[in-house]
């Protein structure tokens, strides 16, 4: 059963919809082609609704570099949410952390730590996030799982969670080794993660520079520093195998922007390409939330429960992306996977399809999901639902 509505802006009262009114603008610019990107992969990523809006090469599995520190940064996040670490604890550096006496870190991002040191997490965790640390990585990792190796699977754990299809770990810091990689389209979705599931942690991000035993060291994400874009996160990465690559988030209003940029041949290039990238996307689309998290789409009838109506939403996926002023020609509608709604149903349950269309074209399908239980009725309910259910099956149609 597919319902339809003549716009978001005139639903039927009693919605939240109703609150939502397109501002008054100019006549709005066409979205123009993306500019090119000159780097082996690019993506721009809507992060509330997960639009692409530009892309190249975005499923080319290519070498993350210290990209890789992204997902260790979400994995110490997820355990100091889950309360297995606390930032004050204190870490007692071991010999693989070790940063000048450690061959394999030489020569690469540090924060300067030595074997037998005592680091309270959260310094651990700047040093990771702001200063690169490959030996800050060493030593949380050995903190939060008991070794590199155990890490690792908690990395490559998450990565599957999150659907990083292409996507495999084989450090804790990024440093170039076999069989490591992933692709712009994952990064993208690994740094959604980051800001959505654990925004304490992204927070860190953003810091401009970290002072460890009297070193300071800068971010080294410089378009935090960009006056032409309000850059909040997240990290950069290079190797010889990786070339230059930065993952970058910056907000506008209302609307937050996820660019990836793989392989540029310099530092300048990499920047320039991901403001480039995060500015047309800001010039050009505009992120819209028709249906709040908690607010009714529609109300149907529903059969059998202690309750004869039930509130539908679309939960946490009711923002869409659409070219800037063209509010006022989106419209949606919905169909319900069941011709009728039978209790039990549970909070969160998906019943069916909400679809968006601009300009009447299909643009974006949410699921249509159940906002509050609704538990079975009574006996004599049930007995008096099921009388009336088959009542309508078999008159309905002489009132249709």
């Amino acid at each position: 059963m597919t319902q339809y509505f003549s716009s978001l802006r005139s639903f039927a009262a009693g919605s939240a919809l109703l609150i939502l009114l397109a501002p008054t603008v100019q006549a709005a610019e066409q979205p123009t082609a993306p500019p090119s990107v000159d780097a082996r992969a690019w993506i721009l990523m809507d992060y509330a609704s997960g639009k692409v809006l530009a892309e190249g090469n975005a499923d080319e599995k290519l070498d993350p570099a210290s990209l890789t520190k992204i997902m260790t940064s979400y994995v110490v996040g997820q355990a100091l949410k889950a309360g297995k670490i606390n930032l004050n604890d204190m870490v007692t550096v071991g010999k693989d952390a070790w940063a000048t006496g450690n061959p394999a870190l030489r020569g690469s991002s540090v924060m300067f730590l030595k074997p037998g040191d005592q680091v309270a997490v959260s310094d651990l965790n700047k040093g990771v996030i702001i200063q690169s640390g490959n030996d800050a990585c060493i030593a949380l990792a050995d903190y939060v799982a008991g070794s590199q190796e155990s890490f690792i699977g908690l990395m490559n754990g998450y990565a599957k969670k999150l659907g990083l299809t292409n996507t495999t770990f084989q450090t804790v810091h990024g440093l170039d080794a076999a069989g490591q990689f992933s692709t712009a389209r994952d990064m993208a979705l690994l740094g959604k993660a980051l800001i959505h599931d654990v925004p304490e942690e992204y927070a860190i991000h953003k810091e401009k520079e970290f002072t460890f035993n009297k070193i300071r060291q800068p971010n080294r994400n410089r378009l935090l520093w960009s006056t032409n874009l309000n850059v909040d996160g997240m990290k950069t990465g290079t190797t010889a195998g990786a070339g230059y690559n930065l993952v970058a988030s910056a907000t506008q209003g209302d609307m937050r922007l996820i660019s990836v940029v793989l392989g540029a041949k310099t530092d300048r290039i990499r920047f320039n390409e991901s403001e480039k990238l995060l500015t047309w996307g800001f010039r050009f689309f505009e992120t819209v939330t028709p249906i709040k998290p908690d607010a009714t789409f529609v109300t149907q009838r529903v059969w059998f429960g202690d309750k004869s109506e039930v509130n539908l939403g679309a939960g946490e996926g009711g923002s869409v992306t659409i070219p800037r002023g063209q509010l006022k020609n989106l419209k949606a509608s919905f169909t319900l996977t069941e011709p009728q709604l039978t209790a039990p149903l549970k909070k969160g349950q998906v019943v069916g399809t909400i679809d968006f269309q601009l300009n009447g074209k299909s643009i974006e399908q949410r699921p249509l999901m159940v906002m509050e239980d609704v538990e079975e009725g009574g006996f004599f309910s049930r007995m008096w639902d099921f009388v009336m259910m088959k009542f309508h099956q078999w008159f309905g149609g002489w009132f249709s």
